[in-house]
């Protein structure tokens, strides 16, 4: 059996670099990480538009903010997951 956490505790695990998860979650193989924050150079873009947001503004890097990123039941990634209340008020929360 893993050791439980609060949501404030899993969400300091995920700031160090752990993948996190609730016991609850009926999804398989779904969990948590982080993407922290970091320059993204323009060669490294592949979205046109962000690469016209770029041109646009003479630049050849933008700063990345840190997101919650959630890998799904059927293996694809959420960009800027959102914790629900139940969520954030849930004790079964795991360090995957």
């Amino acid at each position: 059996m893993k050791i439980q956490l609060t949501f404030g505790a899993a969400l300091e695990a995920l700031k160090d670099g752990a993948k996190i998860a609730r016991e609850g979650w009926n999804g398989k193989g779904m969990f948590l990480f982080l993407l922290p924050a970091g320059t993204i150079p323009k060669t490294a873009i592949h979205d046109p538009a962000l690469k016209e947001v770029l041109e646009n503004n003479g630049k050849d890097h933008f700063e990345a903010l840190g997101s919650i990123r959630m890998k799904t039941a059927d293996d694809k990634i959420l960009t800027g997951w959102l914790a629900s209340q139940t969520d954030m008020l849930a004790e079964d929360w795991v360090i995957v």
